[in-house]
């Protein structure tokens, strides 16, 4: 039903950006919770960022603790994309990155919130 496409991973030296993209198909791809998630080597997979669908009330952005102020996610409904701005990169933050697609009135912050999987973008940091 939902197919996700990542993308703009790369390279970077600590203390540099990146912004990761994520094309998905759908027709209903407003109504959907969208979220990213990483994976370092030898470690579980982590949750990063979510956004809300459209006509949410309240708090429409959800991060974890070790991205807040340094990470923005964004959706753009009339693309079908959402986007991952990181700054002020750290070589913690070297994983690969995965978009993914929930469900309407779903939850937001845990990997089995999600229903739709991209194949994951990787990101690495430099010291």
């Amino acid at each position: 039903q939902v197919q996700l496409v990542e993308s703009g991973g790369g390279l970077v030296q600590a203390g540099g950006s990146l912004t990761l993209s994520c094309a998905a198909s759908g027709r209903t791809f407003s109504i959907y919770p969208m979220g990213w998630f990483r994976q370092a080597p030898g470690k579980e997979r982590e949750f990063v960022a979510a956004v809300a669908p459209i006509s949410t009330i309240g708090r429409t952005t959800n991060y974890a603790d070790s991205v807040k102020g340094r990470f923005t996610i964004s959706r753009d409904n009339g693309k079908n994309t959402v986007y991952l701005q990181m700054n002020s990169l750290k070589p913690e933050d070297t994983a690969v990155y995965y978009c993914a697609a929930g469900r309407q009135f779903g939850g937001w912050s845990r990997s089995t919130d999600y229903n739709y999987w991209g194949q994951g973008t990787q990101v690495t940091v430099s010291s």
